[in-house]
């Protein structure tokens, strides 16, 4: 087995699509939030660092099944952080420590 290039159509390439599609989703959230609550509250940079991984993972993945395609690597980047925030809601929301 070898390592992966970065290569167009390699595992590299598509963790590297799933993280750019992640930190776009994570940025667009935020942005919502900061323009829909005016108040100050602490950015969590933990909890961006964390969804952005995990996107890659799951961008690296889903690219790597679909042969490459580094579109579906950034949808699936993309739609998993939606998803991982969507969780975490939902546990909050229930009054569950996050």
């Amino acid at each position: 087995m070898t390592l992966p290039s970065c290569a167009p159509g390699s595992v590299a390439t598509m963790v590297l699509v799933g993280a750019i599609g992640g930190a776009v989703r994570s940025l667009v959230g935020i942005l919502k939030y900061m323009e829909q609550n005016r108040r100050a509250e602490r950015f969590r940079a933990g909890y961006l660092v964390f969804s952005v991984f995990v996107s890659a993972v799951i961008g690296g993945f889903a690219g790597a099944l679909c042969e490459g395609n580094w579109k579906i690597a950034g949808l699936a980047g993309y739609a998993g952080t939606d998803f991982i925030e969507s969780l975490y809601k939902i546990k909050k929301s229930q009054g569950l420590e996050a």
